[in-house]
């Protein structure tokens, strides 16, 4: 398994009201990596070195 993107004890202070499975940060982190990798395409695809807000 790759490196976590995201923070546990962080997933259980938003997710006040439910408690929070143990595997749930992985899939997180995995949609995270999905997210930073699509950003790259488009900021590439726009001839940019740097991921913006906007390539969300």
């Amino acid at each position: 398994m790759a490196e976590l993107l995201v923070v546990r004890s962080k997933i259980k202070d938003v997710a006040t009201d439910v408690n929070v499975s143990g595997d749930f940060a992985d899939a997180l982190s995995k949609e995270v990596e999905n997210l930073i990798k699509k950003a790259t395409e488009r900021a590439k695809a726009n001839k940019r070195s740097t991921i913006q807000p906007r390539d969300l």
